[in-house]
């Protein structure tokens, strides 16, 4: 039998990668269960929240534990883990080559540049303004818009680690700058111009793992999840409407 603590080690560094990128939590609860199962471990218990995750063996075993500070999204840290996962699973790693993978992945800085996604934004902002029935003239203001909106965020995000914060500074930046483009002639109507540059910023993964959380039966995690994602709404929609109210 293999170090059991080793194994814990392995199977929770696994859970915290995709926690902290944004995975769902039953996924991370199967990832850790497999890769445990794989090194011959037997009634492997398992449970993970967006803040934590509680991993032991036995009934009667210490059970081990790791907070989750940071979450963000970076789809490609998931992938490589359930790379890592299948490969243990098939036995063509060990033990010892899979945590020094997974080190390398949890210290890797694997996400985009911020100004190609500040770039990718923008475009997005100006093809969700046309697409919810905006004039040709609104994709430009719509594009800048979203452009600028989506930096705003990411400086705020660094300055204050309150998501809420920057959220809500990041459309009240834009709300202003979609006023004056149409004030000054520059785009036809304010309401598509406002809502294309949004978009960048709703956090549709986050509802979207919180009802597949949900529907898995992971009440506390989804409900968390559904809390966080309506105070992340909250957040854009008075930023927005703080700019009219003057």
């Amino acid at each position: 039998m293999m170090d059991r603590v080793l194994i814990a080690r392995v199977s929770m560094l696994a859970g915290k990668i995709m926690l902290e990128s944004g995975a769902e939590t039953y996924r991370v609860e199967d990832t850790m269960n497999r890769i445990a199962s794989a090194f011959g471990l037997e009634n492997v218990q398992s449970y993970a929240t967006p803040t934590g995750i509680h991993f032991s063996v036995d009934f009667a075993e210490v059970t081990n534990f790791i907070r989750i500070q940071n979450r963000a999204t970076d789809l490609h840290k998931i992938a490589e883990v359930n790379s890592i996962s299948r490969d243990i699973t098939s036995a063509k790693i060990s033990i010892n080559e899979a945590l020094v993978k997974l080190n390398d992945v949890d210290r890797a800085r694997l996400a985009f540049p911020f100004w190609m996604q500040i770039i990718a934004a923008a475009l997005a902002s100006g093809s969700f303004a046309i697409m919810f029935g905006g004039d040709w003239p609104d994709l430009f203001p719509a594009t800048i818009a979203g452009g600028v909106g989506y930096a705003a965020m990411l400086g705020a995000a660094a300055l204050v680690e309150v998501s809420f914060v920057a959220h809500f500074a990041a459309s009240f930046i834009l709300g202003i700058l979609a006023v004056l483009f149409i004030s000054n002639g520059f785009g036809a109507n304010v309401d598509k111009v406002i809502i294309g540059a949004v978009m960048p910023l709703v956090p549709g993964l986050h509802i979207t793992n919180a009802v597949r959380d949900l529907m898995a039966g992971h009440l506390v995690a989804g409900v968390s999840k559904g809390v966080e994602s309506v105070l992340t709404a909250f957040a854009i929609g008075a930023g927005v409407a703080v700019v009219f109210a003057f």
